[in-house]
């Protein structure tokens, strides 16, 4: 048994090894903000944070995890009811369409924006590519990434 945490919860992973991340957070944990996408890791869909990293939960397993890990999912993105300002520049840039795929896009962004706070239009093309976004929205993603980040 695995001791992680999960949104800043104490948890105990137990199951199959071989199970997904993303199953484990949707299926057993109920937490479907992630989606599933293409089960590849391609299209970015299922991103969350593994110990501040932006991963790809639908291959990472449940034997990959360590004791000690902790996983942030977009239901914490936001600090209780206010917004990650992502969040805010996400609707003020009207980046959703479907939405599909905005969680995953959102941790991408915000792993970015944590590890580099500045991004030049090209780290931000860089970092978020392997997000798919099936409305076409790269544009207004990139813009509402750099209203957020300390250009």
């Amino acid at each position: 048994m695995t001791d992680i945490t999960i949104n800043g919860a104490e948890v105990s992973l137990s199951g199959d090894d071989d199970m997904p991340l993303l199953w484990y957070l949707r299926d057993i944990k109920g937490m479907t903000g992630t989606k599933y996408g293409c089960g590849a890791g391609l299209c970015g869909a299922c991103t969350v944070h593994v110990n501040g990293s932006a991963v790809r939960s639908c291959q990472t397993r449940i034997a990959d995890m360590q004791d000690g890990d902790a996983v942030k999912t977009i239901e914490a993105l936001a600090d209780g009811d206010t917004l990650h300002a992502l969040q805010q520049a996400w609707s003020d840039h009207d980046v959703p369409q479907c939405g599909y795929c905005q969680a995953g896009q959102l941790m991408q962004a915000a792993s970015l924006l944590a590890d580099n706070p500045n991004p030049s239009d090209e780290e931000i093309e860089n970092a978020m590519w392997g997000n798919i976004c099936r409305c076409g929205t790269y544009q207004r993603i990139k813009a509402a990434i750099r209203a957020v980040s300390n250009a």
